[in-house]
């Protein structure tokens, strides 16, 4: 309703003059916008058989409008044009009267603010709208790239800490297994220490090369050229049934060899003391070039060099046991195949330190704690 009374108050005070006789103005209709402009109406009461209409530009260029009614025998005079600016923004509509050859005309100035137009702040709104949504549209891709590598990384998480406690359940369980063993070594060794008994070294049963103590608990190599490995010497006493226990001090020495021989060895030993024993009826544990070997040539893995030996001998079960008294812990065992008694024999190296029988104080076995014994079991 503004734009029209604006544009109806602009047509009345527009100049319009008949060139010849008497004749009604044509009257300039504001209709609506349409296609980017503005459409303007041009009625007349005069029919299409009496009068002819025409349009021109603010140039005086004719242009076709449209005619706004096909029955042009009964209708008046009537067309419609689309103004758009930057046209020269004004409009004539022109009537010819064909009888009395006269015209009417009619002019409109339409202001450029009128016409419809984009707000240059429109474009910008867009391209900011299009950043914004782009960055929002960026924002939830990162958040769910974010949460993807957040839940990637808790599940890393749980997976380290279910290692990690996997670790320590085994971990807990080789504590457990390693202590079970200890207490059952330890269990063994002070079985074996209640069996102790008193060795004696026998002057008359040794190789001529070794030197024997006052006591006769200690000898040693009394020709540090020749090596004393088989050069050895046998106890006093013998036995033949039962569990008896002794320990000796090798010291630091860098090979020996402990356990016992059979009767008939002895008796070689003693009739013939200037050669090598008989390997069958032999049965030791030999420490050389930092290794421990069994009799049958086995090696003891995993024991390091102790300085005192515990010896088991256990007749009844025919089995030969070496412990490690510091550790308290086994060494090796070797079975054993014989008839007759069983003598203990020593054999140091060559160095001329002594290697001796350590006494070893008879004792009553003492059962273990409560807590010790179901770890056994």
């Amino acid at each position: 309703m503004g734009l029209t009374a604006v544009i109806f108050l602009l047509v009345l005070a527009s100049r319009h003059q008949p060139t010849a006789g008497v004749g009604h103005d044509p009257l300039l209709v504001v209709d609506d916008y349409e296609d980017g402009g503005i459409r303007l109406k041009c009625l007349s009461e005069r029919l299409f058989s009496e009068a002819q209409l025409l349009w021109t530009d603010s140039r005086g260029d004719n242009i076709t409008g449209t005619p706004l009614s096909a029955d042009t025998g009964t209708a008046g005079v009537s067309s419609s044009i689309v103004l758009k600016a930057g046209s020269g923004n004004s409009m004539s509509c022109r009537i010819l009267d064909k009888q009395l050859k006269t015209s009417t005309e009619s002019s409109v100035a339409i202001a450029d603010a009128f016409f419809p137009s984009t707000s240059p702040w429109l474009a910008a709104f867009v391209v900011i709208l299009l950043l914004s949504i782009f960055l929002v549209l960026a924002a939830i891709y990162k958040i769910r790239s974010n949460n993807k590598e957040i839940t990637r990384a808790q599940n890393a998480r749980k997976q380290i800490e279910q290692d990690i406690d996997e670790l320590k359940r085994k971990l807990d369980e080789q504590k457990r297994r390693f202590e079970k063993e200890n207490v059952r070594n330890e269990l063994k060794f002070r079985k074996a220490r209640s069996n102790a008994v008193n060795i004696t070294l026998d002057q008359t049963c040794k190789h001529p090369n070794l030197c024997i103590s006052d006591d006769k608990r200690r000898v040693k190599s009394s020709d540090k050229k020749e090596t004393a490995l088989k050069a050895m010497v046998v106890a006093t006493e013998g036995f033949p049934d039962k569990k008896h226990y002794w320990e000796v001090e090798v010291g630091n020495q860098s090979q020996w060899e402990l356990g016992v021989v059979s009767e008939n060895v002895r008796d070689v030993i003693m009739n013939n003391m200037g050669i090598s024993p008989p390997v069958n009826g032999l049965f030791s544990l030999q420490y050389s070039q930092g290794k421990y070997i069994l009799t049958g040539r086995e090696d003891v893995s995993d024991c390091k060099q102790c300085s005192v030996v515990g010896v088991l001998l256990d007749v009844e079960s025919s089995e030969l046991s070496f412990y490690n008294v510091e550790e308290m812990s086994p060494l090796g065992s070797v079975v054993l195949e014989f008839t007759g008694k069983l003598y203990p024999f020593f054999s140091p190296d060559s160095s001329g330190k002594w290697l001796g029988v350590r006494p070893v104080k008879p004792q009553t076995y003492d059962p273990l704690p409560q807590g010790e014994k179901e770890i056994n079991e």
